[in-house]
């Protein structure tokens, strides 16, 4: 939570007052702690903000789940649990996250995250390996939102992903959970349309959705506009898009809907979107899907302000419980209260009231003891103390 150059152990061993050594072990040792402490600081703090539930902005759900991987960058492949993931161009070493972002009332709660295990940890450690889709379904089958939020209704909870997470199995834990979801597809992901349905056998009659979308020229675009957020809210965002409802193979009847940018088109980016919710309209899709880019600013805060990536440790077990408290101090930075007069101060600054606070902490003691019955007269014997041992 201070504002420093590098959240190294060092650092935090320092704040602690052990040795580096120490602190990496307490680490090792204490990683179930950190994520006992994130599973219960996430959700009080997710009740305290979901006494009233409100529709997220211009959406027709209350609540929504945001899931997307991030990597941690490590130095070379000697430490535990490290592996090579491709990455745009070329490739990353270090470890990777499924993170799970609890979205409602403008507040972003992060869920305890996944941790990838390679294949030879798991030989290591007697571990059954896993692929990231398993970790996933099983973590959304076992999570209880009611926990967090209390009484709601599922079918205003809302799970948004990008093409990654395009897998049937995916897709039908949500479902079962009587959740909707709000995908980008795979361009080869099989569809076909609601008449076809009806007179084709379930194996027949299935076309990939970019060929799907390419052979149904009587749907016509339709241009849509958005407000940019940030500093240029003036500016807006246009898209043309074509929609129509379908049937996604293995899943069921979906809204489908296929977008890309008005003025520059280059290569790749149309997407192609599916929800199951048919009454959510084409707009409310697009600006749902839009709502993604908040996990991106999520891994961008940690890794720029919170330290995420500043970890040293051989062992993987001091690598979970750095993450882990990683994520408490957003949730605690997040929840830090703030002046009458400021207006959602951002990390940096609550970082920079934090420092002041410790580097001010001998003053605030001498406050607090005076303001205490009998204060004053204990403050000056402790001044006598002082003096007479001086």
């Amino acid at each position: 939570m201070v504002e420093t150059r590098k959240h190294s152990l060092d650092f935090a061993s320092t704040l602690s007052g052990l040795n580096p050594s120490q602190f990496c072990r307490w680490l090792q040792t204490h990683h179930n702690l950190a994520a006992y402490t994130l599973d219960r600081l996430s959700k009080r703090q997710a009740k305290q903000y979901a006494a009233v539930l409100d529709t997220l902005e211009g959406l027709p759900w209350k609540v929504a789940l945001l899931v997307d991987a991030t990597t941690q960058s490590r130095s070379s492949l000697k430490a535990d649990n490290v592996q090579r993931f491709n990455h745009g161009h070329g490739y990353i070493i270090g470890h990777q996250w499924t993170n799970i972002l609890l979205v409602f009332n403008n507040i972003l709660i992060p869920l305890p995250p996944i941790p990838f295990y390679t294949k030879r940890y798991c030989r290591d450690h007697d571990l059954a390996y896993r692929t990231e889709h398993e970790h996933l379904i099983d973590y959304l089958s076992a999570l209880d939102l009611a926990a967090y939020l209390g009484t709601h209704r599922s079918g205003d909870v809302v799970v948004i992903a990008d093409s990654g997470y395009d897998d049937r199995r995916v897709e039908k834990s949500i479902v079962q959970q009587g959740w909707h979801f709000l995908l980008a597809l795979k361009s080869t992901r099989a569809v076909k349309s609601q008449p076809q349905s009806e007179t084709t056998t379930r194996s027949t009659g299935w076309n990939q959705v970019a060929l799907f979308f390419r052979n149904q020229r009587r749907l016509s675009w339709e241009t849509v506009r958005f407000r940019t957020k940030g500093p240029q809210r003036k500016k807006r965002m246009e898209f043309r898009i074509r929609h129509t409802p379908a049937v996604l193979r293995y899943v069921g009847a979906v809204q489908v809907v296929c977008s890309e940018w008005k003025k520059k088109r280059p290569e790749g980016r149309r997407k192609y979107l599916a929800c199951t919710d048919l009454k959510a309209t084409p707009r409310q899709i697009l600006l749902g899907y839009r709502l993604r880019w908040t996990v991106e600013v999520f891994h961008k805060t940690i890794k720029m302000h919170l330290g995420f990536e500043h970890i040293a440790a051989h062992h993987f077990p001091s690598v979970i419980a750095h993450v882990h408290w990683v994520y408490c101090a957003f949730l605690l930075l997040q929840a830090f209260p703030r002046e009458v007069s400021e207006k959602a101060p951002t990390i940096p600054q609550q970082q920079q009231r934090i420092r002041s606070i410790l580097d001010h902490k001998e003053t605030a003691q001498v406050l607090q003891r005076l303001t205490q019955f009998g204060g004053v007269e204990i403050h000056k014997s402790l001044l006598k103390q002082a003096l007479a041992g001086g």
